[in-house]
């Protein structure tokens, strides 16, 4: 009984996490305290500031990549939440 109530806020709690670490890791690496061995969009961001004005798309692409991947992971968990949250499904 109680398992099937804590599944949904389970997956939005993990979902939120995973968003969060990704803002984080490129937050991290944009200020150059990640790997610099590893390449992150963080890092590309950073790396290609002083050509923001001649070539914006090195910025704004990356930049587009962390929102999409943060939006995706955000909307999946929302989905899993409507499929496995009980008390939806009684609505219907």
């Amino acid at each position: 009984m109680i398992l099937p109530n804590a599944v949904a806020p389970l997956i939005v709690s993990a979902t939120l996490a995973i968003g969060t670490a990704i803002l984080f890791e490129a937050g991290l690496s944009f200020l150059g305290l990640g790997d610099p061995n590893n390449m992150s969009w963080g890092l590309m961001i950073g790396n290609n500031r002083p050509y923001i004005l001649a070539a914006w798309w090195a910025v704004t692409l990356p930049g587009v990549a962390i929102f999409l991947t943060v939006l995706a992971v955000s909307l999946i968990g929302d989905g899993l939440n409507d499929a496995f949250n009980p008390r939806l499904r009684e609505r219907t």
